[in-house]
C-alpha cells in the first residue's frame, strides 16, 4: 500500500478509536511508524487528511445507494434489496463513525468541507428518493410524493444523526456495532407503522434480523 493511502487509513483508524479532536498528525505518524516529515510530504495538515477520508466516504455513498432498475428489482426479493441497503448504511456508519459522531464540529471549522458534504448529501437524497420510489412500486409502502419525500428525509436524518445523538445523550457512551444496529432498528420502526401489509411482514423480518445482532 502506498504511504499516502496508509496515512489515510491509519488516520481513519485513530479517528474512530480515539476521536478526531484527540488525534494529531504526530499521533498518526507514530501510529504508522513514519516520520512527521514523511507525513507532511503527502499532507500539509490534518484537515487535508480529513478531506481525503471524506472523498472516500462520498464515493461510497454514490456506489452503495444507486437505485436498482425496476427490471432488476423484480428479479431480486424486496427483503434482500432492503437488507443490502441497510447493511450499507451500517457499514458506512461504522467505518466512518468519527465523522458521524462529531459532524457539526468538523464541518463548522471547514467551509470547503461543508460544501462538499452538502453536495454529497443532495446527491444521496436524490438516490434515496429513487430507492423509496422503487419500494412504492413494489407496494411495500403507499405514500404520495410529498409523504414519500418526508419519510426519506426522516430516515436520512436518523442515519446521519444517530451516532451524534447517542454521544450527546451520554458522555460515557462508547460507539459499538450494537449501538449502530439499534439505529437500524430505529429506522425500521419509523417505516413499519406506515408500511403496507406486505411491507410490514418484511420489515418485521428485518427487525428480527438486526435484533439478533444486539
Amino acid at each position: 500500500m502506498k504511504t499516502k493511502d496508509r496515512i489515510i487509513y491509519g488516520a481513519l483508524e485513530l479517528f474512530n478509536q480515539d476521536g478526531e479532536r484527540n488525534v494529531t498528525t504526530n499521533h498518526i505518524a507514530a501510529h504508522l511508524d513514519i516520520s512527521p516529515g514523511n507525513l507532511y510530504y503527502h499532507f500539509c495538515n490534518k484537515e487535508e487528511i480529513i478531506h481525503s477520508i471524506f472523498n472516500d466516504y462520498a464515493q461510497e455513498l454514490k456506489i452503495r445507494f444507486q437505485p436498482i432498475h425496476l427490471d432488476e428489482q423484480s428479479e431480486t426479493p424486496s427483503l434482500q434489496v432492503m437488507l443490502n441497503y441497510l447493511d450499507s448504511i451500517f457499514e458506512l456508519m461504522w467505518n466512518y463513525r468519527f465523522f458521524y459522531a462529531n459532524l457539526p464540529d468538523i464541518l463548522g471549522r471547514d467551509q470547503t468541507l461543508q460544501l462538499k458534504y452538502l453536495q454529497a448529501q443532495q446527491y444521496l437524497n436524490d438516490n434515496l428518493i429513487g430507492i423509496m420510489n422503487n419500494f412504492r412500486h413494489a407496494r411495500l409502502i403507499e405514500l404520495d410524493d410529498d409523504e414519500l419525500a418526508a419519510l426519506t428525509k426522516t430516515l436520512h436524518l436518523v442515519s446521519s444523526c444517530w451516532i451524534n445523538y447517542q454521544t450527546v445523550m451520554s458522555s460515557d457512551v462508547k460507539i459499538t456495532e450494537t449501538v449502530i444496529y439499534q439505529g437500524m432498528i430505529q429506522m425500521l420502526n419509523v417505516v413499519r407503522p406506515i408500511a403496507t401489509a406486505q411491507g410490514r411482514i418484511q420489515i418485521l423480518k428485518l427487525e428480527e434480523h438486526y435484533k439478533n445482532k444486539l
